[in-house]
């Protein structure tokens, strides 16, 4: 794990890869959870005994369930210090190029394309993840996800920041 004393280092860290996060198993207690939380109960997914007929030949995971694992994943990659709070700004580009699954292990690599220095005392980061299913070469999802990282010294009376 990197981890960084200031928010404003990682600009020197733009272009690098910043590291692999541990495997982690996608079972189908989660899945499950999921579709009760999101209400997203296809049979792809909740339903082994037929997703074993479908087109995968086995349930897989939701493509949003995959997605929401990749903050905690670079939670393992890099820890950034000297942070009043950090809000997730958005998530851009997302490609799920193959499914995941159910019982399958994954893990994310991630770069880091972009950090500047932002107005009222961010520091806006994009991370871009390279999700991988164990045993499979080529990755199965890529997605860029968005920080604005609120520096301690800058964490006076905060001005609210736009909802647009």
């Amino acid at each position: 794990m990197r981890r960084l004393g200031h928010p404003a280092d990682l600009t020197a860290l733009v272009g690098t890869e910043l590291g692999v996060s541990r495997w982690r198993t996608v079972d189908q207690d989660a899945v499950d959870r999921f579709a009760a939380l999101t209400g997203d109960r296809q049979w792809l997914h909740v339903d082994p005994e037929r997703a074993a007929t479908g087109p995968f030949g086995r349930p897989v995971a939701h493509g949003f369930l995959v997605i929401s694992l990749v903050p905690a994943m670079l939670d393992e990659v890099i820890e950034v210090a000297g942070v009043d709070h950090t809000l997730n700004k958005g998530v851009d580009r997302i490609r799920i190029v193959a499914p995941v699954p159910v019982g399958s292990r994954v893990r994310a690599r991630f770069d880091l394309p972009s950090a500047r220095v932002r107005p009222l005392g961010y520091v806006e980061a994009v991370f871009e993840a390279s999700v991988q299913v164990e045993g499979v070469a080529d990755p199965v999802l890529r997605v860029a996800v968005t920080y604005l990282y609120r520096v301690v010294e800058a964490a006076g009376p905060a001005k609210p920041l736009p909802l647009r």
